[in-house]
């Protein structure tokens, strides 16, 4: 049985040790200490060996011939897929389609809309459920990634919809209270981050995905930051779409995930087309397989997809309740650190209990980058700039930040020295602030 409650210190110690990069640290003398899960995360062994094992011993090219080792190797990669569905509670597996990363996951739902659009305007039968055009709006915030922001701003422009968003708070969070507000039965497209990448904000997804639902719009959800540190049910909240990447959550790089309920993946149409996404062509027309396939034209990502699943596995042998927990008093120590030191400004909600896994911080004085410096220096590796988030950053009057985020095999030393290395910026530049 599955033990609850936090992990201890000493099992995180046991999880470093999975992991080739960390074990390689904690063998140094004086090791870094790594605060940048949130851009990518480390691979234990486990995944690492999944992936080499198909290579050596089953690599073949999936949904193509018939042989023994197209089996097998097709058998490998649809595995991964429904321990992935099962992983974030989609009810079937054909609910989850391979991508190149999220970014590109949320391009195959914009482009496909923008599709529909065009198909709807031609008059092409079963282009209506997507179709967007003048009077329509399509809504997101202030605080997306970019990735979750450029796709929208682009299909707004092609189809002539409205583009609207919900602007920020002074601390860089938005409420269910503005997104009923900026709702209305205009609004067609409904895009926001479950966990903001730069302010860790939690956002209310169920209860905004039942309000994008009264209004009758579609919902797409960034689940970047969520996917990898929390329990996630996406049937149960509800959500339209939902995009999350590999390379975040313990897996490899080149591999994403868009999520869909089955009746809209089968209505939007697939915007890259090629080979084994096809049914039937003749030299005049094409006729697309059904989900999750239509959306996966030529040679798939195959050995990611399988050291995916084996990501999913080893995150599932942790248990995603007790990891959370591990890094919300992880969070909770970073939160208390920065709110105690004079001219360090927290971005996000001050609440820990509204964040996850990250926090961004300013520096009074100093510019990130130059906190950045100082911190490489002192081994603490931490992401500095705007986190492709800079309508964020703009909207809170300042250029970039430092971000350090946690991860289950994070230390308290690591937090510890995180902060430890801030107020010795603070110091070698000059810049203390008076308690």
């Amino acid at each position: 049985m599955e033990r609850m409650g936090s992990l201890t210190s000493s099992e995180v110690a046991e999880l470093r040790a999975a992991f080739p990069y960390f074990a390689t640290l904690d063998a140094q003398p004086e090791p870094p200490a790594y605060l940048d899960a949130a851009a990518t995360s480390q691979r234990p062994t486990a995944v690492l060996d999944a992936e080499r094992h198909f290579l050596e011993t089953a690599n073949a090219a999936v949904h193509r011939g018939t042989s023994g080792a197209v089996g097998a190797a097709t058998a490998a990669f649809e595995g991964a897929r429904a321990r992935v569905a099962a992983f974030v509670g989609a009810a079937a597996p054909e609910q989850i389609v391979w991508a190149e990363n999220a970014t590109d996951a949320l391009n195959i739902v914009a482009l496909g809309i923008g599709e529909a659009s065009a198909g709807a305007a031609l008059g092409v039968p079963g282009s209506e459920r997507f179709a967007l055009g003048p009077g329509d709006e399509i809504l997101v915030t202030e605080a997306e990634h970019h990735a979750n922001l450029i796709p929208w701003q682009r299909l707004a422009a092609r189809t002539g919809a409205t583009f609207r968003y919900i602007p920020v708070r002074e601390d860089g969070t938005w409420t269910l209270d503005d997104a009923r507000e900026a709702l209305n039965t205009r609004t067609r497209i409904f895009a926001f981050a479950h966990v903001s990448n730069a302010t860790g904000y939690v956002a209310p997804v169920a209860e905004l995905a039942e309000l994008a639902r009264s209004v009758g719009a579609i919902t797409v959800l960034d689940a970047c930051q969520s996917v990898p540190h929390m329990p996630v049910d996406l049937d149960a909240l509800g959500v339209d779409f939902a995009a999350f990447s590999g390379h975040k959550m313990l897996g490899p790089n080149g591999i994403g995930v868009l999520y869909g309920r089955p009746e809209l993946l089968a209505a939007l149409p697939p915007s890259r087309t090629g080979g084994s996404a096809i049914t039937k062509v003749t030299m005049e027309s094409a006729q697309f397989m059904p989900p999750p396939m239509r959306f996966e034209p030529g040679t798939q990502p195959v050995s990611q997809a399988v050291g995916l699943g084996a990501a999913v596995e080893f995150l599932e042998g942790v248990g995603m309740e007790r990891a959370a927990a591990r890094e919300h008093e992880l969070v909770e120590r970073l939160v208390e650190g920065i709110s105690a030191t004079p001219g360090l400004r927290l971005l996000g909600p001050a609440d820990p209990s509204q964040r996850i896994a990250l926090t961004s911080v300013v520096v009074e004085g100093l510019h990130a980058h130059d906190v950045g410096q100082f911190l490489d220096e002192q081994g603490v590796l931490v992401r500095v700039g705007h986190h492709c988030a800079q309508p964020l950053h703009r909207a809170l009057g300042i250029t970039s930040s430092t971000r350090a985020s946690v991860h289950l095999t994070t230390t308290e030393d690591e937090v510890d020295r995180f902060l430890d290395a801030l107020r010795g910026a603070q110091r070698y530049f000059g810049v203390e602030a008076a308690a």
